[in-house]
């Protein structure tokens, strides 16, 4: 395999953008499948959603993989291409989090009526995080709205992104037929009965002066970032189809442009012509600089030094599992290789286990479906049968100590109860939940220590709610399931200092610490929720009870005061102490930390943070007050409005724990026609009135459990 053809690519949106629409096009017209299957068609839904749910909803649940080849005929180029089709919805947002961790580049499909939505940011600001070169498609230009300037202008507000739009449409709506290309200057249309005919024509004469305007925008913007580009241009010289394309893919690689392409997936038109695109302007493996973490230094600041990882097949392997799926003949793993080959019947090192594992079994996944292989090169996404490791874990050659950076998780905002209809299918909900634990880092499972309830939490309710309907039809267990509760948190409002000491006697040696120092709140926006600070001098605490004190404090934190929920944004200071020579102990340290710091936070004024959520919502326009109204009234904050085409769009912020029935109440306020979407924003301080009715709530519940005891 030539690594500089290779393109992974992830498909990402908003919801109901058409990723998994456009993916099914892709797949036709690249040869891997025959036949064209509808998300929400009769014949059995799209290809690469393969699970029963989410066929009957017409949603992607899981992100799935495939890989095609594409032929870049002009070029006379073929093309490796390893795509993954995430979820749109907030909920599985894992899913799209793990897919660009390990991707090289994206596509950002954008409806063309919606334009910028509220997942499309999230989703930008994940191929941010992970440094994403991407492309962009505006898609479903046919339908009635359809405004490709409006959506570029959103991407130039909303986005930060600089969109240079590579095409012009020819029509819109009902009478969209093809594009201009601005690269070629040619028109593109898109014909026989899946537009399978790629016919260029001329530019017609109506269309000659928006087309010659258009481009000589787009050279305008691309000159900006090439000092040959802007010469020619100032220089009045011609400028070749080879050098436009050069500098759009050293623009996009620096991620100082997103190229704009527009089409209609549903309609066959416009596909063909986004792949070619993918594999002129999106990076190869070797484009991009990939690091991993060396453990067997460390560098003057403490930290493990970063070493460059290699592109080549020759060198020892690095790869990581971004993704597990445990099946009934074991655990399919997802593995991304960075640098090396994996050999199949080979053994290779899990970094963070230590263990040495045989890979016994490799497949290349498509969709559902898988294919035997033998060997995986660099660069490619393959997939492990029954190795047994967790999502995030990075494989090595032995003698290698490197591991890579793992995936940012998000923290579950709701919980709810659940346990099994019959006593008898205990055994089959615990297999299912440790399962889904395993697979899906924001799908927590912990017990309740006062009632000894399973609790399983998420990032929101149809996180659970799937969930549970999983549990019922692969495992055939029914489930009573509680009432969805809101993960509160509690959090210091003020600086206190401890002095806390630890003396027991009872025969025999004793047990003796003593700490001193400073408890201080976390600014709002920390990202740890604890941090601990040794300023110990002098050797007052010795060296080996300092992670003890570590230990204990942060303990400490997973009750706190008020209504016992985790505590957090706490940094624990610790300056001073004492120590006996016979009586202290690492396990005396640990209990002094733990004892003062539940006494400190009695002392720091807690109080208590619940999840505020960021929702858009869509309505007919003559319902917008009445909707302004009623998110008022759950203490939500309207951030802004706009009306488009007899639709409005309200976008606000709400607490989780008034949004709970908020589906049904929309669809009875706007006669079945309003839509929203919602995603965890933030924890914010709930106003101290309706702290005290929380807390009281709180305690009556534990009174109630105690009482049933």
């Amino acid at each position: 395999m030539d690594i500089t053809r290779l393109r992974n690519i992830g498909i990402s949106a908003h919801i109901d953008s058409g990723k998994t629409t456009l993916t099914e096009r892709i797949l036709f017209y690249c040869g891997r499948i025959h036949k064209i299957r509808e998300v929400k068609g009769g014949d059995g839904g799209a290809t690469m959603d393969h699970m029963d749910l989410e066929r009957e909803r017409g949603i992607t649940i899981t992100s799935a993989s495939t890989r095609v080849e594409w032929e870049d005929k002009e070029l006379g180029t073929n093309h490796p291409i390893n795509i993954i089709d995430t979820p749109g919805h907030v909920d599985f947002t894992v899913e799209v989090e793990r897919s660009l961790r390990v991707l090289d580049g994206a596509i950002l499909v954008l409806c063309a009526v919606g334009g910028v939505q509220s997942q499309s940011l999230t989703v930008d600001r994940q191929m941010r995080r992970y440094g994403v070169p991407r492309i962009a498609f505006i898609n479903k230009m046919d339908r009635i709205g359809a405004n490709p300037e409006k959506v570029i202008a959103m991407m130039k507000d909303k986005l930060k992104c600089n969109a240079v739009p590579l095409q012009l449409a020819i029509g819109r709506e009902s009478a969209f037929q093809g594009v201009i290309d601005l690269v070629r200057m040619e028109a593109v249309y898109f014909e026989g009965d899946k537009g399978e005919d790629i016919i260029r024509k001329p530019i017609s004469d109506e269309m000659k002066e928006a087309a010659d305007n258009a481009r000589r925008e787009m050279l305008e913007e691309l000159s900006l970032h090439d000092d040959e580009l802007m010469a020619a241009l100032l220089e009045e010289t011609e400028v070749t189809i080879e050098q436009v394309r050069e500098v759009i893919r050293k623009a996009t690689l620096a991620q100082q442009i997103t190229p704009v392409l527009m089409g209609t997936a549903y309609k066959d038109k416009g596909v063909q012509e986004a792949l070619d695109a993918v594999c002129r302007y999106l990076p190869c493996p070797p484009n991009r600089e990939k690091y991993a973490i060396d453990n067997s230094k460390v560098g003057e600041d403490g930290l493990h030094p970063k070493v460059l990882l290699s592109d080549s097949n020759d060198a020892p392997l690095v790869c990581m599992a971004f993704k597990t799926v445990v099946e009934s003949f074991g655990q399919l793993t997802y593995t991304r290789l960075y640098q090396g080959k994996i050999i199949k019947g080979q053994s290779y090192v899990n970094a963070r286990t230590g263990k040495v594992v045989r890979f016994g079994r490799l497949v290349r996944m498509h969709s559902n479906d898988r294919e035997d292989i033998d060997l995986a090169e660099a660069g490619d996404i393959v997939a492990l049968v029954g190795v047994d490791c967790a999502s995030g874990d990075t494989f090595t050659s032995e003698g290698l100590s490197l591991s890579l950076e793992n995936i940012f998780v998000a923290n579950a905002v709701i919980r709810l109860s659940i346990e099994p209809k019959k006593r008898d299918d205990a055994d089959k909900l615990s297999k299912a939940l440790e399962r889904f634990r395993r697979e899906d880092p924001t799908f927590r499972v912990m017990t309740d220590e006062e009632t000894g309830q399973t609790l399983i939490a998420g990032m929101g309710q149809l996180h659970l709610e799937i969930y549970v309907e999983r549990i019922k039809r692969e495992y055939k267990c029914e489930c009573v399931v509680g009432e969805p509760r809101v993960a509160y948190r509690e959090c210091p409002t003020k600086s206190v200092e401890f002095d806390y000491k630890h003396k027991k006697q009872s025969g025999g040696s004793g047990q003796y610490a003593h700490v001193k120092g400073i408890l201080e709140p976390l600014p709002e926006t920390s990202d740890v929720p604890y941090e601990f600070s040794d300023e110990v001098t002098g050797g007052r605490i010795p060296r080996e009870f300092i992670a003890p004190c570590d230990d204990g404090f942060e303990e400490g934190l997973k009750k706190g005061p008020l209504g016992e929920y985790e505590v957090v944004n706490v940094k624990m200071r610790l300056q001073d102490g004492s120590y006996h020579d016979v009586d202290s102990s690492e396990m005396a340290f640990k209990i002094c930390a733990l004892g003062c710091m539940r006494e400190t936070l009695k002392k720091a004024e807690v109080a208590l943070q619940e999840p505020f959520m960021k929702l858009e919502v869509e309505v007919p326009d003559e319902f917008q007050g009445q909707i302004t109204g009623h998110l008022s009234s759950k203490r939500g904050l309207v951030t802004g409005s706009e009306v488009n085409g007899g639709i409005c769009v309200i976008n606000a912020e709400a607490p989780l724990s008034s949004m709970f029935d908020y589906a049904n109440e929309l669809r009875s306020m706007t006669q079945g026609k309003g839509t929203f979407t919602m995603e965890f924003l933030a924890y914010r301080q709930v106003p101290r009135g309706l702290q005290a009715e929380i807390l009281e709530k709180r305690r009556k519940e534990k009174e109630a459990k105690a009482a049933m005891k």
